[in-house]
């Protein structure tokens, strides 16, 4: 698993297997990984809230934000980090949202980029969207 996307060296846990394509409308997802699952990390759904419980940001855009940085805290405290994470369910209120989300999620993530699906959902009230991540740490605990 010593894969590079140019000069930069993937993760040694998880790699897109040879061959592996999507088509050309194909948003910023691998369409396929393996991964070594001896490590595995998974995080409950999370949201745009802070500490206090309160909603952060009004827009798509603030609350994919908020939400991949509190997915982004859950995984530090498994020693992981978003280059980790091998499948991403995103579950947006409104599916016209989908593009403006993918934004603010390609500014964030790295190759290998994982595998994702993304529906449309009812959520609680005042969140657009909620993210699950299953992540491979690179040592066990």
């Amino acid at each position: 698993m010593d894969e590079t996307i140019g000069n930069e060296a993937l993760h040694p846990l998880k790699s897109r297997p040879r061959g592996a394509t999507q088509h050309v409308t194909a948003g910023p997802y691998s369409p396929v990984l393996q991964v070594d699952a001896r490590h595995l990390v998974v995080n409950s759904g999370q949201v745009a809230v802070d500490m206090d419980g309160n909603v952060v940001g009004d827009t798509i855009e603030e609350q994919a934000a908020a939400t991949l940085q509190n997915c982004e805290r859950q995984l530090a405290t498994a020693d992981c980090g978003l280059r980790d994470v091998f499948k991403v369910n995103v579950y947006l209120a409104d599916l016209r949202h989908w593009a403006r989300f993918n934004a603010v999620y390609e500014k964030v993530m790295v190759e290998p980029l994982p595998v994702c699906t993304a529906v449309q959902s009812a959520l609680l009230p005042g969140f657009l969207v909620e993210i699950e991540m299953w992540a491979v740490a690179a040592k066990g605990s």
